[in-house]
């Protein structure tokens, strides 16, 4: 019965950040460029009083074991990288990647971080940032103040019509092989681990990177009747977890009344 009470308990805690991570997801549901997290679950080490295979005499094999369980765990919440929908925004540095890549942005520490979200400001001096005032690198070149108009194409091409002509540059995109293995830092940003490995560096709609699109912005890829129903499901197995623990607690209440 003790058992239990450890299996249960622990099973509450797993739907604890069960709900935990739902709640995330579900916050950032007008999160632009936000990546849903699934959680993932595992099951913890066994007891085997009587393990399947053993000889119990006279060449007679066990064909099956005594196994316990220890209950569940949280053994990862991983990030969904698929794509999110595309919302027009009509304003010319809003860049939406539709397909596989990253910006790369340059952290206030100089190291590089990367992200989805194509929400792009002006600084003062020219350069194009994010909405936190990070500058965009991803071959992104500072706007002159006089400039005209901005145009970028399916293939990151950027025409900046000047009164003296046209500045052309073209923008790269950032990709890895594991992207779940990025680490979130908040601020609609990631950052390289051994788990994602190394950036590779491509050009929009070339080698399999994703395409930009000017004037759109890429919505949360969270699916709100998907997440309200793993809500519903996370409480009944905290219900369950808990009714489990009440349970063997009623139990050890009637042994101890036994020598009474």
């Amino acid at each position: 019965m003790l058992l239990s009470l450890n299996s249960g308990a622990s099973g509450m805690e797993a739907q604890q950040m069960n709900l935990n991570t739902i709640a995330n997801n579900l916050a950032n549901v007008n999160t632009t460029g936000f990546k849903r997290s699934k959680i993932e679950f595992q099951d913890m080490l066994y007891e085997k009083p009587r393990t399947a295979g053993a000889e119990v005499g006279g060449g007679t094999v066990v064909p099956t074991g005594v196994e316990i369980g220890n209950g569940s765990r949280v053994v990862s919440t991983a990030k969904i990288f698929t794509q999110g929908q595309l919302t027009q925004t009509g304003e010319k540095l809003d860049l939406a990647i539709n397909g596989d890549g990253f910006f790369e942005i340059q952290r206030a520490d100089g190291t590089s971080a990367y992200s989805r979200d194509g929400a792009f400001k002006l600084a003062n001096d020219g350069r194009v940032v994010t909405s936190d005032g990070l500058p965009v690198l991803s071959g992104m070149q500072p706007i002159p103040g006089n400039a005209l108009g901005v145009s970028v194409s399916s293939t990151g091409e950027v025409t900046v019509e000047t009164p003296d002509g046209f500045q052309k540059f073209r923008l790269q995109l950032i990709r890895f092989n594991n992207p779940s293995g990025l680490r979130s830092l908040g601020g609609n940003i990631y950052e390289e681990t051994p788990a994602s490995g190394t950036p590779t560096t491509g050009s929009p709609s070339e080698a399999g990177f994703g395409s930009m699109v000017q004037g759109y912005l890429e919505t949360s890829n969270v699916n709100v009747a998907e997440e309200m129903v793993n809500m519903i499901l996370a409480q009944r197995a905290y219900e369950v977890n808990s009714k489990a623990i009440q349970t063997s607690d009623q139990m050890l209440e009637q042994v101890n009344q036994l020598k009474r």
